[in-house]
């Protein structure tokens, strides 16, 4: 077996084979150095702690895994069962995941000074070292783009001193994720911590100093933020390039079944290859058999265990229908969800209390219930889980 993707799903698809009996050859690829870590505290507590956060994750003892850290995939033959790497290795496989992850997108914006003039993405964890050490007390700092990531690493400056803009083009924070009512709370949390929030903007250049270095930005609607550090944090894209001539459907991501096997463009399967993780778009009974692009931890662990028991079982595998959840810290309260509360056609508040920063809402589509959503309120959601659960299985 054969694993792309030195990430949370490639691990926890390479412990699972392990627990469920797969005794041959097992190798893990990697394009970072580093051993597979956790990502979500990347823009929380790795950046704010006083010393940075060991963000590891546990390898048993005894998996008995080749690890090939620092060689990034390059090509993929699925007809000759080989995986190229960038050094020009070829591996013969049994069996392939695909858990390769997303990377941060740019954008294009006028201007943009060079990444040793502070304007930062932040998608693994050498950014987050060099973007902890940008975040000195005193400095302004401009995020662009306001979803769970921009939120996060705008909190986080907060909380380290700096003054803060967050620069959103829609008109509330997270609205496509999360909709108008709950994205409006975001924001209110946003500016009772003092953080400058405009709305339905973007940046349009980014604007230096005599020497080189960021001073600020011109926003598209014409107005001016100063800033010395600047974080770009317009979401992500699958990391398929390395798929290029496999023959592959991977436009926007691997497209799999419902078992996660990995389709070519006429819909059948390919043999052998599964997906997982941020680079999977994996059909979904709450979705009527759509494919969302998820993107959560949560995800990419279910995802890795599932996809490695298609791998050991075959078309006898079960379909993939574990309810989809999500959490981010934004200011000293849990945003936490379940389901797909960005298909919801009808959004019921059902508790609103800004005061005491509690938030619950059920997000509905054709009449039934697609997911739900609390701050402050996480004990609520079991109940909604219990139904979605219902409808899936």
């Amino acid at each position: 077996m054969v694993i792309v993707g030195a990430s949370l799903a490639g691990l926890r698809a390479a412990t699972t084979l392990r627990a469920e009996g797969f005794t041959g050859g097992l190798t893990v690829v990697g394009a970072e150095l580093h051993a597979p870590y956790d990502r979500p505290p990347l823009s929380k507590e790795f950046l704010t702690a006083p010393s940075p956060a060991d963000t590891g994750l546990p390898v048993p003892d005894g998996l008995g895994a080749r690890w090939l850290l620092g060689r990034p995939a390059a090509g993929l033959d699925p007809y000759r069962r080989t995986v190229t790497l960038a050094d020009g290795t070829r591996l013969p496989y049994d069996g392939l995941l695909i858990a390769t992850g997303a990377a941060a997108r740019t954008g294009a914006v006028d201007g943009e000074p060079g990444p040793d003039q502070r304007v930062f993405t932040l998608r693994g964890r050498d950014d987050a070292v060099a973007l902890r050490a940008a975040l000195t007390p005193g400095r302004k700092l401009l995020v662009v783009g306001a979803g769970f990531l921009g939120g996060e690493v705008a909190a986080a400056g907060r909380a380290l001193g700096l003054d803060v803009t967050l620069v959103e083009a829609g008109p509330v924070p997270l609205e496509r994720a999360i909709g108008t009512e709950a994205g409006e709370f975001v924001g209110m949390l946003h500016r009772e911590a003092g953080i400058d929030l405009r709305t339905g903007t973007t940046v349009a250049a980014f604007r230096t100093a005599p020497d080189g270095s960021l001073s600020g930005a011109r926003l598209a609607d014409g107005q001016s933020v100063a800033a010395d550090v600047a974080v770009l944090a317009l979401g992500a894209v699958p990391a398929t390039g390395w798929l290029a001539g496999s023959g592959i459907e991977a436009a926007g991501g691997v497209r799999t079944d419902s078992r996660l096997r990995a389709l070519f463009p006429d819909g059948t399967v390919v043999p052998g290859v599964v997906a997982a993780g941020d680079v999977a778009l994996v059909p979904h009974p709450l979705a009527d058999g759509a494919a969302p692009a998820l993107g959560h931890w949560s995800g990419a662990v279910e995802q890795g265990a599932a996809a490695a028991r298609t791998l050991l079982l075959g078309g006898a595998a079960p379909a993939f229908d574990e309810v989809p959840s999500f959490w981010s810290d934004l200011h000293g309260v849990r945003l936490r969800s379940v389901g797909l509360p960005g298909l919801g056609d009808t959004v019921k508040v059902h508790e609103c209390d800004r005061e005491a920063r509690r938030l619950e809402v059920g997000y509905h589509r054709d009449g039934r219930l697609i997911g739900a959503l609390t701050i402050g309120r996480t004990s609520r959601l079991a109940a909604y889980r219990r139904t979605l659960a219902e409808y899936t299985s």
